[in-house]
Parts: C-alpha cells; sequence; structure tokens
C-alpha cells in the first residue's frame, strides 16, 4: 500500500493555518509555516510550477483554491498524485456544503469542516469523497445532534456513490454522446489538425443496485473479436471513467461495466485523433469600395449528409473597433451588429446538411481585421 498523508492543512492566503488535521501524529502545525516558505521562494522562480514541495524529509503537495491553500504533508513516499486528486475532492465537497470555498465559509463551520475530514480521511488514507452520500449523515447543523443516525450502507460497502434501498415505479437510463470538434485551419483553407473531444452523459433513475454494461466501435475490441472493422472502428485516447467503472473488465474485453449512481454523471471522456472536415465550412470576401467604405460577404456552406440538420448555428465574424453604419442582408437566419465585441454575430436556427448560405455586411471603417469563429448545438 502506498504511504500515507501525515497531516491535512487548510491554510489562508497569508499562510496562516485555519484548520489542520493531524491523521497519524509525525508532524506538527509548525510544518505549515516550513510550507509556506518553500512556497514563497518557489513563486520566485518560475520555473518551477509542479504542486509538491520537498523539504527537510517531508512532502508537501497543495493545491490553491479562491483565497485557501489546501495542503497534506507526509514523512512517506506517497502517491503524490492520488493525494493531489483527493485535495480536488474535497474542494468539491466543501462547494457542495458551503457553496463556495473561501476562508470565511471554513471560519463559519468549524464543525461541519472537522466532521468531513474525519470521514474523508482515515489514518491518512482517503476513504469516502462522494457528497450526496456524505450529506446524508452529515448535515449543515450536524453540530446540534439531537438524535443518533445510523450511517448509510454507501459507507460500509464497496459502492460507495450509491445508497441501498433506491426504488422507482419506472426505470429509466438516458445516455447522451456529447462531442465537440476542434479544428485549425491554415490562411488556404487546409486543415492543419483536428481532434474530437467527447463525453458519455448519463441520467440513471434504477432501483436497487443494478449491474449496467456498455459496448463500443472501439478498434481493440473489435479485431479481439475478429471483426471486420474497417470504416466502424475507431481508436479512443485519453479515456477517462467514472469511478463506478470497473476498470479491471474494461483491460480485459473492452466492456465498461458498472453501477451507476443514482441520477446524473459523466461517465467516461475521450479524445479521437482523426481527420474531420469542418461541418460547416465559412469563406469570407473582402472588397473595398473606397479608402473608407469596405463590403464584406460570408459564406456558409455545410459539409454533412443531406438529411441531418444543424440547429442553433452561430457564426461570429470579428471587424474593427470602428465600423459604424452598418448594413446587413441575409439570405437565411438573423445577421447583427455587436458593437461590444466588435463582431457580427449571424445565427441560423435550421441548416441542413448540403446547403449555402451568404450574408453581405457594408460599413464604414479604416482597417477591419476577420477570423470566422463559428458553433452549434
Amino acid at each position: 500500500m502506498a504511504g500515507a498523508a501525515s497531516a491535512l492543512f487548510l491554510l489562508d492566503i497569508k499562510g496562516r493555518v485555519l484548520v489542520w488535521r493531524d491523521y497519524r501524529g509525525d508532524v506538527s502545525a509548525v510544518q505549515a509555516e516550513r510550507f509556506f516558505t518553500k512556497l514563497i521562494e518557489k513563486e520566485g522562480d518560475p520555473q518551477s510550477q509542479d504542486p509538491v514541495v520537498y523539504d527537510n524529509g517531508v512532502s508537501y503537495m497543495y493545491i490553491q483554491h479562491s483565497n485557501v491553500y489546501l495542503m497534506t504533508a507526509s514523512r512517506q513516499n506517497c502517491n503524490a498524485a492520488s493525494l493531489l486528486s483527493f485535495l480536488h475532492r474535497v474542494v468539491d465537497v466543501f462547494k457542495h456544503y458551503f457553496e463556495e470555498l473561501e476562508e470565511e465559509s471554513l471560519r463559519d463551520n468549524f464543525v461541519v469542516v472537522y466532521e468531513l475530514l474525519d470521514e474523508m480521511m482515515d489514518f491518512g488514507y482517503p476513504q469516502y469523497t462522494e457528497a450526496k452520500i456524505l450529506s446524508e449523515f452529515i448535515k449543515t447543523d450536524a453540530y446540534r445532534m439531537e438524535t443518533s443516525q445510523r450511517p448509510p450502507m454507501a459507507v460500509t460497502n464497496a459502492v460507495s456513490w450509491r445508497s441501498e434501498g433506491i426504488n422507482y415505479k419506472k426505470n429509466e437510463v438516458f445516455l447522451d454522446v456529447v462531442e465537440s470538434v476542434n479544428i485549425l485551419v491554415n490562411s488556404n483553407g487546409q486543415v492543419i489538425r483536428s481532434d474530437v473531444v467527447g463525453a458519455l452523459k448519463m441520467r440513471t433513475y434504477l432501483s436497487g443496485m443494478p449491474e449496467c454494461k456498455l459496448g463500443l466501435n472501439d478498434r481493440v475490441l473489435l479485431e479481439a473479436q475478429g471483426r471486420a472493422t474497417k470504416g466502424k472502428a475507431i481508436d479512443l485516447e485519453d479515456i477517462k471513467f467514472h469511478q463506478c467503472v470497473r476498470l479491471a473488465k474494461f483491460e480485459n474485453d473492452r466492456t465498461i461495466s458498472f453501477i451507476p449512481p443514482d441520477g446524473a454523471f459523466d461517465l467516461m471522456t475521450y479524445r479521437l485523433s482523426t481527420q474531420v472536415k469542418p461541418l460547416i465550412w465559412v469563406e469570407a470576401q473582402v472588397e473595398m469600395h473606397s479608402r473608407s467604405r469596405v463590403e464584406i460577404m460570408v459564406k456558409a456552406r455545410s459539409q454533412f449528409k443531406e438529411r441531418s440538420t444543424a440547429t442553433n448555428v452561430e457564426i461570429e465574424l470579428p471587424v474593427a473597433i470602428d465600423a459604424s453604419n452598418p448594413n446587413i442582408r441575409t439570405s437565411m437566419g438573423s445577421a447583427s451588429y455587436a458593437p461590444e465585441n466588435d463582431a457580427l454575430l449571424w445565427k441560423i436556427k435550421s441548416f441542413p446538411g448540403g446547403k449555402e448560405y451568404r450574408y453581405t455586411f457594408k460599413t464604414q471603417l479604416f482597417v477591419v481585421f476577420y477570423d470566422i469563429r463559428w458553433r452549434m448545438a
């Protein structure tokens, strides 16, 4: 087992200790002062941006959120990535309880903070970091403790992200695949770099402790099964799963097997490094009619199949700061000049595949800059 954290400190922006919890008894509050001294020395070195500080046999791992430093100190050879991830989970839990994690919210909720730190880490090892589960038995007014409360089963079993006894009259699962396309195009219209960043978002309303399985058209899986992969398979990269996914199962047969949390969550995120042509190709032509009179014609052409339709398309065309007296005509949708953004905004509610639309913009200005950005729902 990897080394454990010796203590957890919450410091203000000046390095003063707000809260600290000693888990192993081998460090003291003096360590916080030494840490902050080393931190100030690191800030003077622009080449040192790592979140780990080592001094006199003690390793400090820290993050900063708002005006608070969260720091763990350890005398053992611990897993730094695990403890840094734990600190981010601590931030999420505190925000769930206090709306915002700031020095003031910590001072107003010392009792709850200590109760949460006791449950989230035991003898220096991270334990329960699901805010929904913790909120079932640690209330914001827990210091009153009028009646004894039994901890939920999620704390005592292996499925810490889901409580037992959940029951629905109708079992439902909703799965959405949300992808964004990032494309870099040069001045000649050639695609230099493109990738797809995606996420599988789920909403589950299931009774009991359901075991769910999900398969993907992953190239590794299809090749292992001896099935043809031409035109069907994809190479998933940078995959990140929710903690409910059985990683050993995925490594063995590339099947996503999991007991889902109740409600909405991101099952996985991924990236595809593949050549993707722009879904909507936009061209801008600038014509100077006089020294100060400029006409810009913008063409937008959809490059996806005719049976598909893009909705809520927005095309933004930056212009010079001194543009005035705009005259705009469009063949589809609506276009407007947004002087607060120094840009033209063209909105098209429905953009079918294989179609081309255009708009013209006439204005008086001295210099025009154009660099097209577009997005769609």
